[in-house]
């Protein structure tokens, strides 16, 4: 397996640039998640690696080799699409093994291979059916068999779980984080999903609008968002934000005062801002507490998710609508209830007006 490198990577489809200037290193045997919203240049970047289509500018690097100018077919990757795109007249055997065929490669290869892959796979008892006597996920399995035997040096998968039911994309996320362990291989793998990204990655790589926001490992992703848009998309539900206004700040502790005219005090390590900057505090729903905490805020509960093992309560707090707490179990607050929220200050994360994360270690 080989690691890959984008080098100030830029695609332009004519005078409008999607892809701007990114930069990344992935390391051998890494599992790496593109993760952001639809449009945010996630599947271009990934077809770039693949040689489906050209950099406008930059340098993409898979092992030790500059296959910038290579084409898809000699850069020893593997890509596995949204589509089974499977051969509906082929048994599920002739299906994995179709490639190798084509490229010339003995009879007894191919079968040893295809053997090798169906049984990382569990589809041995479905060598012999067709696609249209599989389940999605059956057919997905297939897709991924596909390209395991190839051997390749990196695994490319472009939403491959999209057209999968819930109960489907959970197993078919257990069967590819097996996979990715049982082979030990580069793994880049594109999702809008960020429940998937946070399950299934070594490596997270989140963007927006063709730039590269933040890469880093799921924990750190959710611990330390540098801005934000990483804060707000890493966590579900995701995370609350409250507006205010910078009242008091020294290198040690700053006061933010809310838009309903709380005053909340917070600890920071250092800090370049000044009163009256416009800021906003963010508070994961799962961080609240019943009691006990450093910053107590109110709750009108406009509705309520039970999930019998959580529940979910939403509704205004500090004049923001849309604002959720977490509680475990089930329970019994009622729609038109007023609950009072806790939470540790180390608990609250705070974003200048800029939208950067603000140091409070």
């Amino acid at each position: 397996m080989s690691s890959v490198e984008l080098v100030n990577a830029v695609k332009r489809f004519g005078d409008t640039e999607v892809i701007h200037g990114i930069s990344l290193a992935i390391e051998q045997g890494d599992f790496v998640v593109f993760v952001g919203p639809s449009g945010c240049g996630k599947s271009t970047l990934l077809r770039m690696i693949a040689g489906l289509e050209d950099l406008s500018e930059g340098e993409v690097h898979i092992g030790e080799r500059d296959v910038t100018d290579m084409a898809a077919v000699d850069r020893g990757i593997a890509m596995v699409f949204q589509s089974y795109a499977l051969y509906p007249h082929m048994t599920v055997a002739e299906n994995m093994g179709f490639g190798l065929k084509m490229n010339g490669v003995a009879k007894e290869v191919v079968a040893e291979k295809v053997g090798a892959a169906a049984e990382i796979l569990q589809l041995q008892a479905l060598l012999d059916r067709k696609p249209k006597n599989l389940s999605g996920g059956q057919r997905q399995r297939v897709a991924i068999g596909r390209a395991i035997v190839r051997n390749p040096e990196v695994f490319l998968f472009d939403e491959p779980l999209s057209n999968l039911d819930a109960e489907l994309r959970v197993e078919m996320r257990l069967q590819i984080a097996r996979l990715h362990k049982s082979l030990d291989a580069t793994m880049i793998y594109v999702t809008h999903d960020q429940v998937e990204a946070m399950t299934m990655a070594d490596k997270i790589v989140v963007l927006r609008g063709g730039y590269l926001e933040q890469m880093g490992s799921p924990l750190e992703l959710y611990q330390r968002p540098q801005n934000i848009f990483v804060a707000g998309f890493i966590g579900s539900p995701k995370m609350n934000f409250l507006k205010g206004t910078l009242d008091d700040a020294s290198a040690t502790q700053v006061a933010v005062v809310l838009d309903n005219a709380q005053r909340i005090s917070l600890p920071v390590n250092g800090s370049s801002l000044t009163v009256g900057d416009a800021v906003t505090i963010g508070i994961r729903p799962e961080d609240m507490l019943d009691d006990g905490g450093d910053i107590a805020v109110d709750l009108s509960v406009d509705v309520v998710e039970r999930l019998g093992g959580s529940t979910f309560l939403y509704g205004t707090c500090c004049n923001t609508p849309n604002f959720v707490t977490q509680r475990a179990g089930a329970d019994m607050t009622q729609v038109g209830d007023q609950v009072s929220l806790n939470v540790s200050a180390e608990r609250v994360y705070l974003f200048d007006s800029q939208g950067l994360a603000v140091d409070l270690s």
